[in-house]
This record gives C-alpha cells, sequence and structure tokens, in this order.
C-alpha cells in the first residue's frame, strides 16, 4: 500500500494505486449528537428503542459515516492540490455502524482523465471503502475528484 502525500498533483496518482489512510473510532455520545442533530431516527437517537429495530441496537446515522469518511479524506489524503468533486456516481451504505467501532478508509485510483475545457485540472474517480475493524465495508462512495495538474 502506498502511502499519500498531501503534496501529490493529478500527474502524481496512477490508476490502480491504492491506499489504507487513517482510523477513527466512534463513540455512542457522537452518535447521539448527530443523530438528534441531523437524523432523529429512533434506532439513531433511543438506545431503547433501538434495541427493538431490525438492528437491535443503537447505530450510526449514514450521513454521520459518511462525515467520518470525509475527515479522514481531508485530514490523510486531499491536500492543495485538491479541487473539490463534482458529485458521486456511487454512495452505499452496507453495514451499520455501532458505538466503539474504529472505521478505516481504504481508496483505490479506478481511473483518471485530463480535463477536455480547464487545462489546469483532471479528474481521478476513486473508489472509497470504509472498513471497520471486522475488515467488513461499511460504506462505499465513488466520487470523480478534481485535482489540480503541477503548475
Amino acid at each position: 500500500m502506498n502511502i499519500p502525500c498531501p503534496m501529490r498533483w493529478y500527474g502524481d496518482y496512477e490508476t490502480g494505486e491504492k491506499f489504507i489512510l487513517g482510523s477513527v473510532e466512534i463513540d455512542e455520545k457522537e452518535i447521539l449528537e448527530f443523530a438528534n442533530k441531523y437524523d432523529p431516527q429512533l434506532f439513531h437517537v433511543d438506545k431503547e428503542a433501538a434495541t427493538q429495530s431490525l438492528y437491535g441496537g443503537l447505530i450510526a446515522s449514514g450521513w454521520h459515516t459518511g462525515s467520518l469518511m470525509m475527515r479522514l479524506l481531508a485530514e490523510d489524503f486531499l491536500g492543495e492540490s485538491s479541487m473539490g468533486s463534482p458529485g458521486l456516481q456511487e454512495l452505499s451504505w452496507f453495514a451499520p455502524v455501532r458505538p466503539g467501532d474504529t472505521l478505516t478508509l481504504h481508496i483505490e485510483i479506478l481511473s483518471k482523465r485530463l480535463s477536455k475545457s480547464k487545462p489546469d485540472r483532471g479528474f481521478l474517480t476513486c473508489r472509497n471503502d470504509l472498513v471497520n475493524q471486522h475488515d467488513v465495508v461499511v460504506m462505499r462512495t465513488v466520487p470523480l475528484m478534481m485535482i489540480a495538474l503541477r503548475s
């Protein structure tokens, strides 16, 4: 696995490259705070009700999980060359995230291409898998990322 460098530019990435980024542990307090503010479904905000749900206990909001993925991307992968993203080709949640889970971000560069209209950038298509401590993919995104060319 390669260790990403925040000063990488479009030309520094290769199709097929893989990265394992940092990890984040999620706790019950964070789950409750996020869900109470942004996603107040019972299985996210009420421990007792969550035990009666199909999940059998408290789980993090998928949007909370996505925010954690973004944090890992911003801290460990995206540097000055990042120009944002025009969107996602895939957004999937595969397994619930529970208090005490440790999530690690795995990235693979699926393809790359130069912009046809903006000579200062290229596009990377990446598969971002957020994996828990049991090696289960809990969330996947496939974004198109705009990356600056080295000037």
